[in-house]
């Protein structure tokens, strides 16, 4: 599996809110046999990975996959703080914060004796995109410091937006009418595709809807809604051709035709980049016939979006769930380095050939990457200096 498949759900025309476009998705049977549920929190949360490091972010609720086939309800919404997430060496330190901090157990954890998987709804992806080659420089080279060879890339930490200091998407997911059949949408601010969501069942949408709100946004998605203006609506115009429309059925199959010609255009334009790009996914948790994933996308530069996300799949490999985040620029540019880095087992000399650019230039990609720590200052300077002289 390399792609997202959203097979058997098909989008309706759009409803749009000053600058925010929602595409709703809609399923015409719900994905039998696996329900989701919302567990609520409140404040910051630290969870203790695998791997002796800890995650820490604001997180207001949990999901819960129930497949054991009697459904599931949801969960009260909850207040809270603008976002921050990051990830650090060491599981017994606090969060840069003074608000309580909630000890959760794993990203994802099944229910004892039940079919049941609690897991943190983006956190697993967010988790995945910061221990991207966490451990730093895997040689000993000079131009690392030896913080860099001890510790890796921690502590690594990045910035997110609540969904509430979005300009105008609370109310525009306030107002927005929601679809019969409807389980999931895609979201558009300044038409720019902000975050995609997917529920198993139309009663699962329906209460995980205003949870939107309380998701973690990217940069690019708050500058958007700052400075973009309002969206065009989706309007359909449907002409009197040589057959004429002269019954309710002519009307009918017209306004069908729109909806049709509306989501292959969306298809195909709007929402290509998330659904043709090859993603890298690794599974988490197999519950039952379902199989929870994150994943990554290639960190490919020249301007194409680029998503982080988790998905629940049928043994069809079809989209039961669905979450995404979308990458800024920046973030892209500091994937696509670290895998480059990482392929040349962290050696700057062979890096900058794989890159087709120069050593300085590599150095100064580092440290607009905010890894400027993770160099031996003197090393580099040393060499860059005997490089202008050569």
């Amino acid at each position: 599996m390399t792609r997202i498949d959203l097979t058997g759900l098909d989008a309706r025309p759009a409803q749009v809110w000053g600058g925010v476009r929602l595409v709703p998705l809609v399923r015409d049977e719900p994905v039998p046999g696996l329900r989701l549920s919302r567990e609520v929190y409140e404040g910051f949360g630290a969870v203790d990975l695998p791997d002796r490091t800890t995650y820490t972010s604001y997180i207001p609720h949990g999901f819960v996959a129930d497949w054991t086939g009697t459904g599931a309800g949801a969960g009260a919404a909850a207040g809270g703080e603008a976002a921050a997430y990051g990830t650090r060496l060491g599981g017994d330190g606090a969060p840069p914060s003074c608000v309580p901090v909630r000890r959760i157990q794993r990203m994802a954890k099944r229910r004892q004796g039940e079919r049941r998987l609690r897991f943190l709804p983006l956190h697993l992806a967010l988790e995945g995109y910061l221990a991207l080659h966490f451990g730093g420089p895997s040689v000993v080279w000079d131009d690392w410091s030896r913080e860099a060879l001890r510790h890796g890339l921690s502590p690594r930490a990045e910035a997110a937006y609540a969904g509430w200091t979005v300009p105008g998407l609370a109310e525009a997911l306030r107002v927005f009418e929601l679809h019969p059949g409807q389980c999931g949408m895609l979201l558009y601010v300044a038409d720019a595709l902000a975050a995609a969501f997917v529920a198993p069942h139309p009663d699962d949408y329906r209460l995980l809807h205003p949870t939107l709100v309380e998701d973690l946004y990217g940069e690019l998605v708050h500058q958007y809604a700052y400075y973009g203006g309002p969206v065009p609506e989706f309007t359909a115009r449907i002409r009197d051709g040589a057959g004429g429309i002269r019954t309710l059925a002519d009307l009918r199959a017209a306004a069908r035709e729109q909806e049709r010609a509306w989501a292959v255009a969306h298809d195909g334009l709007m929402a290509r980049d998330l659904l043709e790009t090859s993603y890298a996914f690794e599974r988490v948790y197999r519950a039952g016939p379902f199989d929870l994933y994150r994943f990554l996308p290639p960190f490919q530069r020249g301007g194409r979006e680029q998503h982080i996300g988790e998905l629940i799949t049928d043994r069809k490999g079809r989209a039961a769930y669905l979450k995404t985040f979308r990458l800024s620029e920046n973030q892209i540019r500091k994937g696509h380095l670290l895998q480059r880095l990482a392929s040349c087992d962290w050696h700057l000399e062979r890096t900058a050939e794989a890159l087709g650019t120069s050593y300085a230039e590599v150095v100064r990609r580092v440290r607009g990457a905010g890894l400027d720590a993770l160099l031996d200052a003197h090393t580099v300077a040393q060499r860059l200096r005997e490089k202008q002289e050569s």
